[in-house]
């Protein structure tokens, strides 16, 4: 019994017997099991009448502390987002009254980002919903096998550039 992975890698097998496929068994499954579970977490979010991007913002500037403000370039930063991505997310954030933008009291330069009260209590009420169906979308993996896989990807993201600092 196989997947499609396995398949696949069959296929190239035959065809081209030369090659090494062990590699496609790693990264066709990462690239599979991703957009899976991307699904998945949209699908979560839109049955709350939520896009996953708009939760992840606001749940960035929760995890933040700072009574939910961040300056808009941390907040880049933390979400993963280019600038110019972020000014647009923020606008539609802050069109349905989610988060404001305010600059900084002592420098008019630096924006920053804040949530509001509706902002705060819909991330909270969220939140403990999001961690159960994560936690029903790896449910197929033992608690052990959870914490290697995690381990490992950690593993692989530090040596693809994904350090800390993102």
């Amino acid at each position: 019994m196989g997947d499609a992975t396995d398949k696949i890698a069959e296929q190239w097998a035959a065809v081209r017997p030369d090659l090494d496929a062990t590699p496609v068994h790693v990264v066709l499954r990462i690239f599979r099991s991703s957009r899976l579970l991307d699904q998945r977490v949209k699908e979560h979010f839109a049955a709350h009448g939520l896009e996953s991007w708009e939760f992840d913002v606001l749940a960035t500037l929760r995890r933040a502390g700072n009574n939910g403000t961040l300056r808009m370039s941390d907040l880049a930063g933390a979400a993963m987002l280019s600038p110019a991505a972020l000014t647009n997310r923020v606008d539609r954030l802050v069109a349905k009254g989610l988060v404001v933008r305010t600059t900084h009291p002592d420098n008019r330069r630096i924006v920053q980002t804040s949530l509001t009260e509706p902002g705060r209590q819909l991330v909270d009420t969220l939140i403990a919903g999001h961690f159960s169906h994560e936690r029903e979308l790896v449910d197929g993996l033992t608690a052990a096998e959870q914490r290697q896989l995690a381990s490992l990807l950690r593993k692989l993201l530090e040596s693809l550039g994904d350090g800390s600092d993102h």
